[in-house]
């Protein structure tokens, strides 16, 4: 690597090669990605769950969080309506955004899906 060094308004600058610069680049990109990558297996190990692609994907693309989530639970809707105290056609209508739930109900779904309130709530 080649550098020069030039003084502009009294402070020193090194000028180099673009190559070398995007090279540089590349390196500090890798020693952050390194380090995320550390502190995210540190967090799974500690007992963060860690979400498949499809299941980000699927929110992302508008689907019902709840039922993503009640879903990826492996749970039914009249399954999940018996464990929350409300009947399955309430939930249905829930997930395909016909209706919207009480606080109680949400706290009651996030309770039994092991997730934040946030998790399962469409964005407004």
């Amino acid at each position: 690597m080649t550098a020069q060094i030039v003084e502009i308004a009294g402070r020193k600058m090194a000028v180099l090669p673009v190559e070398d610069y995007a090279r540089l680049l590349d390196i500090a990109e890798d020693r952050a990605d390194s380090a995320a990558a550390e502190q995210a297996e540190q967090r799974r190990l500690a007992g963060e769950e860690y979400l498949p692609a499809e299941m980000i994907d699927r929110i992302l693309n508008g689907e019902s969080p709840l039922r993503v989530w009640r879903q990826y639970r492996g749970m039914t809707l009249a399954a999940l309506a018996k464990a929350v105290g409300t009947v399955k056609s309430n939930l249905s209508e829930i997930e395909n955004g016909k209706a919207q739930g009480t606080m109680p109900l949400w706290r009651a779904l996030a309770r039994t899906l092991d997730v934040a309130v946030d998790d399962i709530l469409a964005d407004a």
